[in-house]
């Protein structure tokens, strides 16, 4: 049974790589689990927490040097040298940018893991480190945004006046652009939103955002496969700036978060797009870290221009919500270590064949393993004129009936309908034709209905089953044995769909109600 340790971070990285409850999900998995004393002190988890989670508290030699140790942040050379030679460390290492670190690593034997390189794929999206630091980030860019803001984000009618809406511009629609978007949405402001891949027009309008489309004549859309933005054309890179620059002097915050994979970040706002924004506006560059989106920023710092518009380059976004970042961040690790730990018996086994583990595996056995074999996603849809397209066997079309055959169908109907009327006994041509009508007109009614409603939509309708329920009972005094079964058995069921279309509704409207409203 291998030995976890969750070390205490460097000062400045508040957040912690377990919380007191995914240490009882890392000890179910067959681990002991220590901590060293005051790791979760910044993130607000005591000690006394973390050995009600059946953790032991440990020291900091004792925590790096367990069997495979836990961190957040990338380890210093001192640390690096507490551990043990075979030990598995765990980390945000950023291996792309410290080729010097994972040659410390190989050096001392380590087997180092980055959730920082977990693929973009389904299968594991419950691992996505940069996914789920990204949201919070996103979130806590617009409160420091609001902190900084001399006004109401939401418009307002009072006795004093109209208090007009902020604007805000969203520059990148991935994971912490549409966060910023929803929580600038929900303060009530004007949030437009910008990015190069045009499948994201719909996510930003879904949230409360308005898509801001850079327009190149002549030039072909492309569609992202994997989530990440893409470098993109100089002509596109030029309307890109027009736009930039229009919207700069019109609204009143601007938060940036394009970044490359493996590229400086791009330059979207120049001084002289700073210097046309109004006084006190804000802008809040989350890329300032890599470069920065944004002229003038200062990665870590708070800047005012002469202008008076302030800048706002933190780098520790994520970290300023601790305990929520902890929290995501240890169910992260939990997922990755129930990957490598098939068995639940406290042992790591690395399986190479898998693309995951493959992915995240930057050094082993004494070797640098980074940069791994590329990860094939599944294709991104094509559009007419693509390479994809013109390099892929077109499928046939499926043929639909002709305008002729469907007339010859109706006609068909219509005139069964009127022989079955024509012949039957009373009162069956009646229930027939209300039958037919019944079903011709809810085709036509159900047809229009959003695909979002349907479910909402069928488990109330469900409460016509007591039609059902009616003549049922109406029919089970008849003296047949074969009715009264029948129309028992009717009963029964209409029941059933009944009282289960109502339950059905009530969990679904019970989803869109706070905890103190259920």
């Amino acid at each position: 049974m291998a030995r976890i340790g969750i070390v205490r971070e460097r000062p400045g990285e508040t957040r912690v790589a377990a919380s007191p409850t995914t240490v009882g999900k890392i000890r179910a998995l067959g681990y002991d689990v220590s901590v060293e004393g005051g790791a979760g002190a910044a993130s607000s988890f005591p000690d006394a927490a973390y050995t009600a989670a059946g953790a032991a508290i440990a020291t900091r030699d004792e925590a790096w040097g367990a069997d495979v140790v836990l961190s957040v942040a990338a380890p210093t050379d001192a640390e690096i040298a507490l551990l043990q030679p075979g030990a598995t460390l765990v980390g945000i290492l950023s291996p792309a940018l410290s080729p010097d670190l994972l040659a410390a690593l190989a050096a001392r034997g380590v087997t180092a893991l980055a959730m920082d390189a977990v693929p973009r794929i389904s299968r594991a999206q419950s691992m996505d480190v940069l996914s789920s630091m990204a949201n919070i980030a996103g979130y806590r860019a617009v409160v420091e945004a609001a902190n900084e803001f001399g006004r109401f984000f939401t418009g307002q009618v009072t006795a004093a006046g109209k208090v007009p809406p902020a604007k805000v511009l969203v520059a990148g629609a991935g994971v912490a652009g549409l966060a910023a978007i929803g929580a600038a949405s929900s303060l009530g402001a004007i949030v437009r939103a910008t990015d190069p891949r045009p499948e994201v027009a719909d996510q930003v309008a879904s949230i409360g955002g308005t898509y801001l489309e850079v327009v190149v004549p002549d030039e072909q859309k492309e569609v992202s496969a994997d989530g990440y933005a893409k470098a993109t054309s100089a002509a596109y890179d030029a309307a890109a700036a027009k736009l930039y620059s229009d919207q700069a002097a019109d609204v009143d915050i601007v938060i940036t978060t394009a970044l490359i994979p493996g590229r400086a970040a791009p330059r979207l706002l120049t001084a002289a797009d700073v210097a046309a924004m109004k006084p006190g506006s804000v802008i809040v560059d989350m890329a300032a870290g890599q470069g920065g989106n944004v002229e003038g920023s200062v990665a870590g710092q708070r800047i005012v221009t002469d202008g008076g518009v302030i800048i706002l380059g933190y780098t520790d976004l994520a970290g300023r919500l601790p305990q929520q970042a902890s929290q995501l961040y240890g169910t992260n690790l939990v997922n990755l270590l129930a990957l490598l730990t098939p068995g639940k018996d406290g042992q790591l086994a690395i399986d190479d064949t898998d693309v995951v583990q493959r992915a995240v595996t930057v050094t082993r056995d004494g070797a640098v393993t980074w940069p791994p074999p590329p990860v094939h996603v599944s294709a991104a849809p094509t559009t007419p004129g693509t390479d994809a397209a013109a390099s892929t066997p077109a499928k046939a079309p499926k043929k639909g009936l002709s305008a002729a055959a469907k007339t010859g169908l109706i006609v068909a109907g219509v005139a069964a309908l009127f022989l079955v009327c024509a012949v039957a006994p009373a009162p069956l041509p009646q229930h027939i034709l209300v039958l037919t009508l019944s079903v011709v007109i809810g085709f036509y009614v159900i047809g229009k209905v959003a695909h979002a409603l349907h479910t909402p939509l069928m488990s109330v309708t469900n409460a016509i089953s007591g039609i059902i329920v009616v003549g049922a009972m109406s029919q089970i005094v008849v003296p047949n044995p074969v009715v009264q079964v029948l129309a028992a058995l009717a009963v029964l069921l209409a029941s059933i769909n009944i009282f289960g279309g109502f339950a059905v509704t009530r969990r679904m409207l019970a989803m869109f109600q706070k905890g103190d409203q259920k």
